[in-house]
């Protein structure tokens, strides 16, 4: 089939819309952040987890908000393009870690119901040696997440654009960690509303224009004549991308404070319910995205960097003037990951590490304070660590897929099993780590989660029916 799209040299929007756009939605999002935040009691808990009663809506929308990140608009289309159907079909599945942890959410909300994160949890069920090695795993993830998220920020708003790569990158970090750094977990949870509802609009828009313009009988006929291979759903790369991302979301969801977090913001009637919503909604995100991968295969498009193919396809589906729509909702899904995950790592930072292993006499005052530090320290250092470019966003998120995957089993037996030893979870995450690294290296980087997890569930299982322990769940509302 002859190619009906061609990639776009010039940006789709003039330099003065585009600063136009990034003016209004900084002023709004920094604006609204001010104003969440004001209407809180201003103590610790406040700041840190929104009062603790965020209601249905909020909690869905966070949800689905904080998991629509860069990669999804960066990386969906990119397995789509590379790998075909099970590419699509298979970032689609990392939906399940929200809808997998529903239960376990609730478990969390009620042991814990004065829990702040998860290395309390951690730290409490596993003791001190495991929360070392929790955090460090999660000391890596968090890094590698901010600085896709940066990166991602970067190129695409230079796709877009025609911004420098490094200040699409400062402008969206920089908005995000401002009014994140004065509302705290209110201005996260009120944008991340607003953005979501952008971004699901968009998409709605952007399937229907792709399917009046590339029915899919004819995206069909001309993938079955040119990559016949992209088609089968029983391909065995395809088959361990799928797993591969289905256990690395787990991973990401059991371990991460992002969704924690979200667990402790949240009443309690709501926690379940929100988890699952959640999921299923962002599910369409990425087989929407995943979908103009395959439109962009179908008709042989050519691109010198095939991360920037979703912001180019989906441009010149929408014409021009919708060229600020996918402008708009790629600068609402990128600040929405970004304030998430530098609220729950400034949380995370400042309960675990300033407040209970530094100095446990920190007023609440002072805690609050120390959480606003660490916001500013990270929203720097990621700009620190992504000024250097890099060409696939999705090496540094298979590399920490092999560290993650390996908690999710001592997650949960730690919350089901008052059995589960804590040698053996420290055991679990130290070999599913290092199996699923030598994997990454030595096999192929999308099967390090599957065999990280794998080996973290029989150390685990083993170990603990080795010597089991008898653990006493009073222990973790107490802390």
């Amino acid at each position: 089939m002859t190619s009906g799209l061609t990639f776009a040299v010039q940006p789709f929007l003039a330099p003065g819309i585009a600063w136009a756009l990034v003016v209004i939605f900084s002023v709004l999002w920094i604006a609204l952040g001010v104003s969440w935040g004001r209407r809180g009691s201003g103590d610790a808990d406040d700041y840190m987890l929104a009062g603790r009663n965020i209601g249905l809506a909020l909690s869905t929308a966070t949800l689905m908000a904080s998991w629509v990140t860069g990669n999804t608009t960066l990386l969906a289309p990119e397995f789509g393009y590379r790998n075909g159907l099970w590419g699509m079909f298979s970032y689609a599945l990392a939906g399940l870690g929200l809808v997998l942890f529903a239960p376990l959410a609730l478990r969390i909300k009620t042991l814990m119901p004065k829990g702040r994160t998860s290395g309390d949890f951690i730290r409490l069920r596993y003791g001190r040696a495991a929360w070392w090695v929790f955090m460090v795993i999660t000391a890596i993830y968090t890094l590698g997440f901010l600085m896709t998220q940066a990166m991602g920020a970067g190129i695409l708003l230079e796709a877009l654009s025609g911004f420098d790569y490094r200040l699409g990158m400062v402008l969206v970090i920089g908005v995000s960690t401002i009014y994140t750094l004065y509302g705290g977990m209110r201005a996260v949870v009120g944008t991340d509303f607003i953005q979501s509802l952008l971004i699901m609009g968009l998409l709605v828009l952007v399937a229907l224009l792709a399917l009046q313009q590339f029915p899919v009988s004819e995206l069909h006929r001309a993938l079955a004549a040119e990559h016949p291979e992209r088609l089968n759903l029983l391909l065995p790369a395809g088959l361990l991308i799928a797993w591969n991302s289905a256990l690395f979301s787990m991973g990401e969801v059991f371990h991460n404070n992002i969704w924690w977090s979200r667990v402790f913001s949240s009443r309690a009637s709501v926690v379940f319910t929100s988890f699952v919503l959640g999921g299923l909604a962002w599910m369409t995100v990425p087989l929407v995205t995943g979908s103009i991968g395959l439109v962009a295969l179908a008709q042989s498009v050519e691109l010198p960097q095939v991360n920037m193919l979703f912001p180019v396809v989906a441009s010149q589906l929408l014409g021009a003037g919708g060229a600020a729509l996918v402008f708009v909702v790629v600068f609402a899904s990128l600040t929405s990951t970004l304030d998430s995950l530098l609220a729950s790592t400034a949380d995370l930072v400042a309960e675990d590490v300033v407040f209970k292993l530094l100095n446990p006499n920190l007023s609440d005052a002072q805690l609050r304070q120390a959480t606003r530090m660490v916001v500013l320290g990270l929203g720097l250092l990621t700009l620190l660590l992504s000024w250097p470019r890099l060409d696939s966003l999705a090496s540094v998120l298979f590399f920490t897929g092999a560290l993650v995957a390996s908690t999710i089993w001592p997650v949960a037996y730690g919350l089901y099993w008052p059995s589960a030893n804590r040698w053996a979870a420290i055991a679990a995450m130290v070999s599913g780590s290092a199996v699923g690294l030598g994997a990454y290296f030595l096999i192929a980087p999308y099967c390090a989660a599957l065999l990280s997890a794998a080996v973290s569930a029989v150390v685990m299982a083993v170990g603990t029916q080795l010597q089991p322990e008898r653990f006493n769940w009073l222990t973790l509302k107490e802390g």
